[in-house]
């Protein structure tokens, strides 16, 4: 506050008393020489050009500017024995030089302690402190206090946030790799991963992101290894997911990563582009043969089904000849002669005594009748007499 109202306190000489800083209301000379006409006779600019009225031919002298640095150079800033600006003593009440160099070296210390000393840790961050460049802790989320900089430094690791990778990068190209049965497949799949040790993730492993990167490609084609083509195609992919992701998080703990996985997805998985068209002719034909493979098992299946019935009811037949033999066999053939002549177009009279005139031309041959169950056995010929 005392440097404060010094300050003022100069500000309200210098305007009661008309003068400018350097020097009477002449100008800037003590002899109110400089006095520019056409400005009410009061003081010149100091770092405006020499008055018009200077002779021709003569050089005009050094400029208020010109006078003010050369004084400055000689005194070294404090302006001579008593402390003033340019030689000019110091009003009561003003800082001196040395104290704003003070003033300004405190404020730097202010601001330096301030920026790399106190650090805020947000909820989802951790903060590794460095102490000459080795460990020294780990802060917790809040308002916290170190060593300032250079002795020591924080970075803050963001334990939160999901991280997805994916492979291959855009614009890298195809992803080949071989299968167990010498096929090649393009495999396009996403590993997200978050830091689950902040001390490790800073200085165990040089560049994270590569040696992550390096990990989930080994571990992936050693999965794709162990499969067939059909299974990296078809069903197999969600076991090839989970099975990644178990190799990769050995690796990566056996670097000692502080890494975490959470999950790996394929999103894709084709033949490669150079093949693609006879690719699909061989699924095609695949598909076409296990068609034809499914019609003839129903085939199959219908034929044995019908065959049982038939046996089943042979069976049944069996058992009743067994108990009426004679009973049985005719009526297995009354049944045979049903089937054979119930769709014929011929007319047979056995009985005598019949009318002699029958309408047989209303009868319309009918269509051939259908197969017989079952052989009727061979009958004597006197039967056709009975």
């Amino acid at each position: 506050m005392t440097i404060l109202s010094g300050w003022f306190r100069r500000l309200s000489i210098l305007t009661a008393d008309n003068k400018g800083p350097w020097g009477g209301p002449g100008g800037s000379d003590d002899d109110g020489k400089g006095s520019t006409p056409g400005n009410g006779g009061g003081p010149r600019n100091p770092w405006a050009q020499p008055p018009s009225g200077t002779p021709r031919g003569k050089q005009p002298g050094p400029s208020a500017l010109d006078e003010f640095l050369k004084r400055a150079r000689t005194s070294g800033g404090g302006g001579g024995g008593n402390g003033g600006f340019g030689g000019r003593p110091r009003i009561p009440g003003t800082p001196s030089p040395a104290q704003l160099w003070g003033i300004g070296v405190g404020i730097i210390l202010v601001l330096w302690l301030a920026f790399t000393a106190i650090h805020s840790i947000g909820p989802q961050q951790r903060g590794v402190v460095t102490f000459l460049g080795r460990y020294a802790g780990t802060l917790e989320p809040g308002i916290r206090l170190t060593l300032p900089a250079p002795l020591s430094s924080v970075a803050k690791v963001d334990v939160s946030q999901i991280s997805t990778d994916t492979f291959p990068e855009e614009g890298s190209g195809a992803n080949l790799m071989l299968t167990r049965d010498q096929n090649v497949v393009d495999l396009d799949y996403s590993v997200r991963w978050i830091i689950s040790n902040p001390q490790d993730f800073a200085f165990q492993i040089k560049d994270q992101k590569s040696t992550l990167r390096a990990t989930a490609e080994s571990a992936m084609r050693a999965i794709v290894a162990t499969v067939s083509l059909d299974q990296a195609l078809g069903g197999g992919r969600a076991a090839m997911e989970v099975r990644a992701q178990q190799l990769m998080q050995s690796i990566l703990d056996r670097y000692n990563s502080g890494i975490r996985i959470q999950g790996v997805a394929i999103k894709n998985a084709a033949p490669p582009a150079q093949v693609i068209d006879d690719f699909k002719a061989v699924s095609a034909a695949q598909q076409e043969a296990q068609g034809n493979i499914n019609r003839a098992r129903g085939y199959a299946q219908q034929t044995l089904a019908r065959a049982q019935a038939d046996a089943t009811s042979f069976d049944v037949l069996y058992a009743q000849y067994r108990l009426a033999p004679e009973v049985t066999r005719r009526r297995l053939y009354y049944e045979t002669m049903e089937q054979v002549l119930a769709r014929s177009d011929k007319t047979i009279v056995e009985a005598p005594g019949v009318v002699p005139y029958l309408p047989l031309g209303r009868n319309k041959r009918l269509p051939d009748p259908v197969a017989p169950a079952a052989l009727a056995p061979e009958t004597p010929a006197a039967g056709a007499a009975q």
